[in-house]
């Protein structure tokens, strides 16, 4: 009896010993294919991204708010496009200039019955001047800037004259636009910017060819949203 009992036990364990042996071995075979799938290989696309280029350009669209008069209560809401570029001397500065145009409408100046109501004015502006590129790192840069140059004036009155709504004069007057750029970065090339500013301008009003009854200096907010793509060049 203990002989057949021993002799059971023993049959029992190395039972037991197979069927462990035979699910490891199946687990095995089964997770083999898994492994041989493919290998796994992380990629980076901000590593190629460096601060030596030569070159950047940029364009967004672009907003800015302005008073198409001094007495004019009710500003005017402007939309286009902000086109900049910058030639980079050394990796801190550069001299970046920009191109921006601006179109809306705006409240008059005047209750007069002759007014145009909401019409059209559109600002220009022309400017260039230093950029500095300041707290940066491969997932993005914050730069300052200060330009100075033009800016044009246009109000689309038709045979109205900008008196009437009291208007600036249509002209070309001082402009000045400080502020910066915040850059997010894609890839190596490509990068999200925005460009908060302040825009500050000197315009004029009286009939042209006169002595203007006053002029302004205007300090406005603008900000434009869109990309910039640095160029191969390195310095």
């Amino acid at each position: 009896m203990r002989i057949s009992v021993s002799f059971t036990a023993v049959l029992a364990a190395v039972a037991c010993l197979a069927l462990s042996s035979g699910t490891r071995a199946q687990a095995q075979s089964t997770a083999s294919p898994t492994a041989g799938n493919g290998t796994y290989i992380a990629s980076d696309p901000l590593a190629g991204v460096r601060y030596d280029n030569r070159y950047d350009v940029s364009l967004g669209l672009a907003y800015d708010h302005i008073k198409a008069g001094a007495n004019v209560l009710q500003g005017a809401n402007l939309g286009g496009l902000d086109l900049s570029g910058s030639y980079w001397f050394s990796k801190h500065f550069a001299l970046e200039g920009s191109g921006r145009a601006y179109l809306g409408s705006s409240g008059a100046g005047s209750t007069s019955p002759s007014v145009v109501h909401g019409p059209f004015v559109s600002q220009y502006l022309f400017t260039a001047g230093p950029e500095w590129l300041g707290p940066h790192n491969k997932h993005g840069a914050i730069s300052a800037h200060a330009m100075f140059g033009g800016a044009y004036f246009d109000a689309h009155l038709g045979n109205v004259t900008p008196q009437v709504e009291n208007f600036y004069s249509n002209q070309i007057a001082p402009a000045a636009i400080i502020g910066g750029h915040m850059d997010l970065n894609r890839s190596a090339h490509w990068v999200f910017r925005v460009t908060p500013d302040a825009v500050m301008t000197h315009y004029t009003m009286g009939a042209a060819g006169t002595t203007p009854a006053y002029s302004q200096f205007d300090i406005n907010f603008a900000i434009s949203v869109g990309v910039e793509y640095k160029l191969s060049k390195k310095r």
